[in-house]
């Protein structure tokens, strides 16, 4: 199917649901969902839940409630914290399926609360590429992954987002800052705000895909090979190696591979 044709199955499988919960990030797949979701439902049938947690960007928290504002959709921003639990803290191969449980049982929770039966969150057909534990969670709690089920790839949902004007249609793919730790390093509020100060350097100073990886105290830097050459221009490294050792690392490396999604996971 192309993607008019898949968008079509998308929307039949919406209308299916008398109203709905968007598990709502301000990504590029969940915006996407949000907004077709605006397209199909009358305003009071449907919610955006946003999990405010320490496993992600502040700015992503605040972002998203641009865009919720901008689709015109109600948007709930719910606390969570799934490092209260040592299988996420502790980092094991399998802590994105412990984290999703929390975090979707206690949006579950708060779409109840609000009076909706039915939580959808922005899984994508590519994401079946990777290990995804967390996948097994979505399915034991019963989370409908729409856009999976309509075979929608990423690119798709750029194509399609690009002809609505999406602000997100090209926005960087992004991920938990959980998942900057090798698996086996304990996940503390510090070391996130570690990764967080430093990834936000590089935001701000114009890179667009990148990671910053933590391994103790060396910060090992993925950026897409176009991008490569910039940060090792004389002034950006200089300030660059500043903003990370003023963050805590002492050492900082950049990773000649480049970006790549789950580089962690190629150990597994």
């Amino acid at each position: 199917m192309n993607p008019a044709q898949k968008l079509a199955q998308l929307k039949k499988l919406l209308s299916r649901y008398d109203k709905v919960a968007v598990a709502f990030s301000g990504g590029v797949d969940s915006t996407f969902l949000l907004a077709v979701a605006a397209e199909v439902f009358g305003r009071e049938c449907l919610l955006a839940l946003t999990a405010a947690a320490p496993i992600f960007p502040t700015q992503e928290i605040k972002s998203s409630a641009a865009l919720a504002a901008t689709l015109g959709v109600r948007q709930v921003i719910v606390d969570c914290n799934p490092l209260e639990l040592d299988d996420v803290a502790d980092n094991p191969p399998l802590r994105c399926y412990h984290c999703k449980q929390h975090l979707f049982t206690r949006l579950r929770e708060q779409a109840c609360a609000a009076g909706f039966t039915d939580l959808l969150d922005g899984s994508n057909l590519d994401d079946l590429d990777d290990y995804r534990p967390g996948r097994k969670a979505l399915e034991e709690l019963k989370i409908g992954s729409p856009l999976l089920d309509a075979r929608l790839t990423k690119g798709d949902i750029r194509e399609l987002s690009r002809q609505r004007g999406l602000a997100t249609a090209d926005k960087p793919a992004l991920a938990c800052l959980a998942s900057r730790f090798p698996y086996g390093t304990r996940i503390t509020n510090e070391r996130l705000q570690q990764v967080e100060k430093c990834e936000e350097f590089l935001r701000q100073r114009g890179f667009r895909t990148f990671r910053v990886r933590y391994h103790g105290d060396m910060a090992r830097i993925e950026v897409h090979l176009d991008e490569m050459p910039g940060i090792m221009k004389d002034g950006l490294r200089a300030d660059l190696l500043a903003a990370f050792k003023a963050a805590g690392f002492t050492y900082v490396a950049l990773d000649l591979q480049g970006y790549r999604t789950g580089s962690l996971n190629e150990n597994l």
